[in-house]
């Protein structure tokens, strides 16, 4: 479990909901940031693959078949253990389900901290087009298959049993305000 004083908080959300945005806070506040996209992404440059939405998912479901639906997960605990070295707070952003959450609390206790990032389909397709990473070329059609699949992982059980929720509907501004003063709010209490 985890020690006195630490906290762990994970950002879980649907695509495109503000993960990534939340984390970015996160980092401004020097708070250390791990990517559990950043394992796929990584695992994608092994393989010598391009990042396409077609890809990840591919990755993602082939580790969590092979390995369990915590693969992700258990990847990323060593580095949130080497962070925690230094910071008392570390983010981890995007959960994609209830496996990893459950990893999570099992290595971290009451030290782990979940936030869901809320924000409607039109609201996260519309923020896929303007943002133009690699994986986001999608149709509306594309991007709900894609729901769809990170939701078999089951990211919405994950989702349900959140701690706190951030609703992610106004402006990026507003939102990271948001952010700020949550990540604030629970450093302090510590």
């Amino acid at each position: 479990m985890g020690r006195g004083g630490m906290k762990i908080i994970a950002f879980v959300g649907a695509p495109a909901s503000g993960k990534t945005e939340a984390a970015n806070v996160a980092r401004e506040l020097g708070i250390p940031v791990i990517s559990m996209g950043d394992v796929i992404r990584e695992e994608l440059r092994r393989r010598g693959l391009p990042l396409t939405d077609e890809n990840a998912g591919r990755v993602g479901d082939e580790l969590r078949r092979r390995e369990g639906m915590d693969a992700v997960a258990r990847r990323c605990i060593p580095m949130i253990r080497a962070a925690s070295k230094a910071a008392d707070v570390v983010v981890v952003e995007g959960v994609r389900g209830i496996a990893e959450v459950e990893a999570f609390k099992r290595e971290f206790g009451d030290d782990f901290l979940l936030v869901r990032v809320e924000a409607s389909f039109p609201t996260r397709y519309e923020r896929i087009k303007r943002r133009g990473r690699g994986d986001d070329a999608l149709s509306p059609e594309e991007f709900r298959r894609r729901e769809e699949r990170e939701m078999s992982w089951g990211m919405a059980e994950a989702m349900k049993i959140a701690d706190i929720a951030v609703e992610n509907e106004s402006s990026l501004e507003e939102f990271k305000e948001r952010i700020k003063k949550l990540l604030e709010n629970i450093t302090r209490r510590g």
